[in-house]
């Protein structure tokens, strides 16, 4: 599942080639992805200029003149391919029309958007952009990791006294938007916690250390265009990179990269999810 990195990365791709400009022509090639989309949306969309192209968690969001914002979540083969564009760093022709290309957007300077999606879990919906913050996939989400509503303080009211391991938590969507499994992982070896500590029962000082660390995991990530283990691609089609330096995920049986440390990673499963951890290093 593509994690706010790789969304981000998303994001900003398209953003020159849709904000400001407007949706000519949509073809809407299905009725549903992993829901059924939206009433008469070819003809809601068609005509509408995109004011702004946001992210929200691991949720893109188009702000739309009309009023409606289209929100689009990848899911877990999703891609918004980007073709034609002449605003984007290489022009890229219209490829030939595929299999699972289920809605396609045509702006007005020429670029046509594709959401391709093998296997149907993503989702698009349409909603009022001024109540956008109350949809259902939206309205329980916790603050940015980036944003100042996220801050030791908050961290530390929010996990204090929680029994759940400290990886269940970092997981949790109402606790911190667009964290997933490859970047807690990475975050917690950074930080030297083990995945299995109850989250409240960490220190202070270690639970304050996160904050920090998970931006930094997080901007080296969008820096580097995300990661692509299986279907992540970026809107011109090029990999992201930041696999290339995972510490410990999918690394299992491999040393430590720890400076001094004699460990080796470790891969086991929390709540039917692979955690990779140091048992040496991370305590």
């Amino acid at each position: 599942m593509p994690e706010l990195p790789e969304v981000e990365t998303v994001r900003r791709g398209l953003a020159p080639a849709m904000e400001g400009h407007a949706i000519v022509l949509a073809k809407i090639n299905r009725p549903d992805l992993r829901w059924p989309l939206p009433e008469r949306m070819a003809e809601r969309l068609q005509g509408a200029r995109v004011l702004a192209l946001r992210r929200r968690s691991k949720y893109l969001l188009a702000d739309l003149s009309t009023g409606e914002t289209l929100l689009v979540h990848l899911g877990m083969s999703g891609r918004m391919l980007l073709s034609g564009s002449p605003l984007a760093a290489l022009h890229h022709p219209h490829p030939a029309p595929q299999k699972h290309d289920h809605v396609v957007l045509h702006m007005n300077a020429g670029a046509r958007i594709t959401f391709n999606d093998a296997r149907r879990f993503g989702a698009m919906d349409l909603m009022p952009t001024e109540t956008a913050g109350q949809h259902w996939l939206l309205c329980d989400l916790g603050p940015e990791p980036f944003s100042n509503d996220f801050h030791e303080d908050y961290l530390l009211a929010r996990l204090k006294g929680r029994a759940s391991p400290i990886k269940s938590a970092l997981l949790d969507q109402r606790l911190l938007a667009g964290l997933g499994n490859i970047y807690v992982s990475e975050v917690l070896h950074r930080a030297g916690i083990d995945p299995r500590r109850a989250a409240g029962r960490i220190s202070a000082t270690r639970i304050a250390s996160l904050v920090p660390i998970i931006r930094q995991v997080l901007a080296e990530a969008i820096e580097a265009g995300g990661s692509s283990l299986r279907d992540h691609r970026q809107p011109d089609g090029e990999l992201g990179y930041f696999q290339h330096t995972f510490r410990v995920y999918d690394r299992a049986g491999a040393p430590c990269p720890t400076p001094g440390c004699t460990g080796t990673i470790t891969r086991i499963t929390q709540s039917g999810r692979s955690s990779f951890y140091c048992p040496t290093c991370q305590r």
